[in-house]
């Protein structure tokens, strides 16, 4: 099952699939068993992917959300302040996390090795538990350039680097949290021209809180770029959506967005209303592809979607707390 679910051409592809996993889940899983039998619904009842349940987000923080009994080989978690609950993402198949990424940055950008990787985001071996920093960490190295690599506080450095390779014509993806690419651009001005800027979020606790227009304006002129890229992407997740602009999001074929109305949680809506974001990732084959959670968006008919905020008193998280 895990090989169908990177060889999805089609919208009926994807039906079976998510079917055939959600009755997996439900078979396998406790703690998505139990949200089924609470909810009165059983595989024999489900026809179509709207009616599969979508577990809440918070129960990665509470329980072992788990559809094998396979030793668990890694465990992502989300960042949290000091003394709160964070989530728990056990892996016990880390190469379909590897291949998802993998395919999923060649599907929107192409072969890896075409890049140097630079990312400004804490070296994995100073946040242990990030599966963003596992992504990048392996990119930089897949890349097998040896200009590819960490910064955080070295930003002159970086800055050097950037100018150097954009004026030798060499494609590079910088990668980073918000505020230090602003740090960035603060400390100069450039004028890329074949570089992505992409942002993964990551302002609380650093900076005043920017919307994203305001952002990507800041940092479309101080990188001297037409568009900035985003990643959508969380602890509980092993698939990411990208952003080449504007704040428009699309995904790879194993992934799919929906939105529940924010009255009734169980009702997913039509397209192009703004609701709670149920995200189905079939790459978590292992542990829960379909979740509901704390974001706010909407999607659009042609299966992309924009993230509008969050539940009010819902928890910082994601990246946003993984450099404090």
């Amino acid at each position: 099952m895990e090989n169908n679910i990177f060889n999805i051409q089609n919208q009926e592809d994807f039906k079976q699939v998510a079917l055939s996993v959600f009755k997996h889940q439900f078979k396998n899983n406790r703690v998505y068993r139990s949200f089924c039998d609470l909810l009165y619904i059983h595989p024999s009842d489900v026809t179509k992917v709207d009616e599969i349940p979508f577990l809440p987000i918070q129960f990665f923080k509470s329980r072992e959300v788990l559809s094998s009994t396979k030793e668990i080989q890694e465990t992502f978690t989300s960042s949290g302040t000091t003394g709160s609950l964070t989530s728990n993402h056990y892996v016990t198949d880390i190469k379909l996390y590897e291949e998802s990424y993998l395919k999923g940055f060649a599907h929107f950008y192409g072969n890896i090795e075409d890049y140097v990787v630079l990312a400004l985001l804490p070296n994995y071996l100073e946040r242990n538990g990030s599966s963003l920093v596992y992504m990048v960490d392996d990119l930089i190295k897949k890349s097998k350039n040896s200009e590819s690599g960490f910064y955080l506080n070295n930003i002159a450095e970086l800055a050097k680097k950037l100018t150097d390779l954009d004026q030798k014509g060499q494609k590079v993806l910088l990668i980073g949290v918000s505020f230090a690419l602003l740090d960035l651009v603060e400390m100069q001005q450039f004028y890329l021209k074949n570089t992505i800027i992409m942002e993964t979020g990551g302002m609380k606790g650093r900076r005043k809180e920017l919307i994203r227009e305001e952002l990507h304006d800041i940092l479309q002129n101080g990188f001297g770029v037409s568009k900035i890229h985003s990643e959508y992407g969380m602890t509980e997740l092993l698939s990411q959506g990208y952003s080449n602009g504007n704040g428009i999001f699309d995904t790879p074929p194993w992934m799919q967005i929906l939105t529940r109305d924010t009255e009734d949680a169980l009702t997913i809506q039509q397209v192009g209303k703004t609701g709670g974001i149920n995200v189905i990732d079939l790459a978590n084959y292992n542990s829960c592809s379909f979740i509901a959670t704390q974001d706010l968006g909407k999607v659009h008919q042609n299966g992309t979607f924009e993230i509008i905020g969050r539940f009010d008193n819902s928890d910082i998280r994601g990246c946003n707390l993984m450099v404090l």
